[in-house]
């Protein structure tokens, strides 16, 4: 039989006998207990040895014995019915438990400091405005399972643990390598998806009646007070991630069009082949590296040629360094892109044409007939 809560008004229905249910749990699951800190401790470790060894399957597993979502249920309860003593317990809970896993994750990531920074780890270092997003709508789902006895909270627990427990592990293996901006992006995307879940959580239950059980809020003087911070926080936090939002999405567009466009004005070089690109940003400019195969370097001049197509990228302007790999290549039928004696020219034998470089230089020609006498630069 569930213990009154001596807060409660008396029930009047079945609706109110159920929500006076649900608010029992949730405060019950608020508070620091020995399960609360057993659980989170081994549920780090797990998360820590996941991320270190880059499985995904293992940090997902971590998140089964992961206990971090009952204080944020408390803290949405808390500003819904505007109860000062549970709002206290849940957030002192919620620290004691943040600090707990990144002090654990830190310490192994001491320990196996030989161990490189991995995937899943730097995925987590870079919150955006689609990491708000996924927590607000998995907040929303965690208390609506929450409050629905047919719905199962288990899974939906699961899932919104997912996005607590990583980043702070993340957080603490960095921040005890000296990786000081990777553990704070981290750390962001920990308070990120906190404050989004607790305000899906608080407008979920507020709009099934949870305000009521135990009092008007309203009538409390501090009630809109807090209503206004956490809006107030959970818009600063959507306005920041926007912005490095917009920034990443400028930035993969356009490192994708200086990409076709490399593509496209090393076509007219016969055999040449763009394999890769690299961007270093520094104060006055972008530097951008560009690795291709070719079968003779391509010359300062082309370079120059190329670099006045690319576009400046946040007003700096762009300094294009071709790394030219020089390569060979052939066919059943001989050699493509063959370098003719004295005459800087590249013939493709299977296109019959002949294509003229800017700055043709001293050249070798190879004996086409015997392919072992012929000289390579390897790459």
């Amino acid at each position: 039989m569930d213990t009154p809560d001596p807060k409660e008004k008396p029930a009047l229905n079945g609706v109110d006998r159920m929500r006076a249910k649900v608010r029992r749990s949730i405060v019950s699951g608020s508070g620091l207990s020995v399960p609360y800190v057993v659980m989170n401790g081994l549920a780090t470790a797990v998360a820590s040895y996941g991320l270190l060894s880059n499985s995904t399957a293992v940090v997902i597993g971590a998140m089964i014995i992961a206990m971090l979502l009952g204080p944020i249920m408390g803290l949405a309860l808390s500003l819904v019915d505007g109860d000062t003593e549970l709002m206290r317990k849940a957030a002192f809970a919620e620290a004691v438990g943040a600090s707990m896993v990144v002090l654990i994750a830190g310490l192994i990531g001491r320990i196996h400091s030989d161990v490189p920074i991995t995937h899943e780890i730097i995925v987590r270092t870079t919150p955006n405005l689609l990491d708000l997003a996924v927590a607000l709508f998995g907040g929303a789902a965690g208390a609506y399972a929450t409050a629905s006895p047919r719905v199962n909270v288990g899974l939906v627990g699961v899932a919104i643990s997912t996005a607590l427990l990583p980043p702070l592990a993340s957080c603490g293996i960095c921040l005890f390598r000296g990786l000081y901006p990777q553990a704070g992006g981290a750390f962001l995307l920990f308070a990120t998806n906190l404050v989004a879940i607790q305000c899906a959580s608080s407008v979920v239950l507020y709009s099934l009646g949870f305000h009521k059980i135990i009092r008007n809020p309203e009538n409390d003087p501090n009630y809109a007070r807090r209503i206004i911070i956490d809006a107030v926080v959970l818009l600063a936090l959507a306005g920041f991630l926007y912005r490095q939002f917009a920034d990443t999405v400028g930035t993969q567009r356009y490192q994708r069009e200086v990409k076709e466009r490399l593509t496209r004005e090393l076509g007219e070089i016969p055999g040449a082949f763009l394999a890769d690109t690299r961007y270093v940003e520094q104060e006055n400019r972008v530097v951008v590296v560009a690795v291709v195969h070719t079968p003779v370097s391509i010359s300062p001049n082309q370079t120059a040629e190329i670099e006045e197509t690319l576009a400046t990228y946040n007003g700096k302007p762009v300094e294009l360094h071709i790394r030219s790999l020089i390569t060979k290549e052939t066919t059943a039928q001989g050699y493509l892109h063959i370098i003719q004696p004295n005459a800087g020219r590249i013939e493709s034998p299977k296109e019959g044409a002949d294509a003229t470089l800017a700055e043709p230089g001293p050249v070798v020609v190879p004996n086409t007939d015997d392919p072992e006498t012929r000289p390579t630069v390897n790459p």
